[in-house]
């Protein structure tokens, strides 16, 4: 008797014990838990302390620069008004130089405008003269009139033949309708050598007959002789070839060069003072 009410105690204790058990269980998972949210908390905290202080870094770093970048654009300030005031002079001197080159346009218009006249007006006065005896041309910018020597001079001579008189003429009254103009007459020759009780050799022919020229046109037409100057070349700048009877034709001759004053044509060429 005593056994089976031992017993029955027991069975009757083993729904406690298994309650207690279950609650044992409860606590066990409950602490599980309960650590590992403490260390997912432990492990959110420090990474929102690490955003917290690469965000403060991110601060440092923003506010350095800022720092950087005023005093930069306070430089910049300074610089600015420098820069300005240099590109204001450059702007200046880049309009003094427009004005200078359209002004030095216009004068090299109105000279080639002078140069077209005067060659319009040489032409239509030598129409009648052959084209083989006397060309008229523009070279270099400067008119030049060539005239063979068989029209001017019998051979080795430095003596006006008097029918070259009238071409001479009507040159020197075109040069006196331009009286602005320089003009400059330049003997030249072939390569022959000569000499004569009279002519020494070719740069002697060739001063004396240019010399021959120039006294013509300032005593017989009037042409300004402070306008005029003589110049022989001797056979140093051909037109042709030497080597042939044709050619050494074409280089006996006198070159009656038209030209605007040299102090003029430098003042044309000379760029103001206050341009830089």
């Amino acid at each position: 008797m005593r056994y089976y009410e031992q017993m029955s105690a027991f069975w009757s204790c083993i729904p406690i014990l298994l309650k207690f058990e279950t609650m044992k269980n409860h606590i066990f998972y409950l602490s599980i838990a309960v650590l590992t949210f403490a260390s997912c908390k432990n492990e959110q905290m420090e990474l929102k302390d690490q955003q917290i202080q690469q965000m403060q870094d991110q601060i440092e770093t923003l506010k350095s620069t800022n720092a950087g970048l005023l005093d930069r654009m306070s430089d910049l300030s300074v610089v600015s008004k420098t820069g300005a005031e240099s590109i204001q002079k450059s702007l200046e001197n880049i309009s003094k130089q427009t004005a200078y080159i359209e002004s030095l346009n216009k004068k090299m218009q109105t000279k080639d405008s002078v140069n077209l006249a005067l060659v319009m007006n040489l032409k239509r006065s030598l129409a009648d003269i052959n084209d083989e005896d006397i060309q008229v041309e523009v070279k270099g910018g400067l008119v030049h009139v060539s005239i063979s020597d068989k029209l001017l001079f019998k051979s080795g001579s430095s003596v006006i033949q008097s029918e070259a008189q009238e071409v001479l003429g009507k040159i020197a009254s075109v040069i006196n309708d331009h009286d602005q103009l320089q003009v400059l007459v330049e003997g030249h020759t072939d390569n022959v050598p000569m000499s004569t009780s009279c002519i020494t050799d070719n740069w002697d022919l060739s001063v004396k007959r240019a010399t021959s020229v120039v006294r013509t046109l300032a005593e017989e037409y009037y042409v300004a002789p402070e306008r005029l100057t003589a110049a022989g070349r001797s056979y140093y700048i051909p037109k042709s070839d030497n080597d042939t009877a044709s050619g050494r034709s074409k280089n006996r001759r006198t070159e009656i060069i038209i030209q605007p004053r040299l102090d003029q044509f430098f003042q044309l060429l000379e760029a103001p003072e206050n341009l830089n």
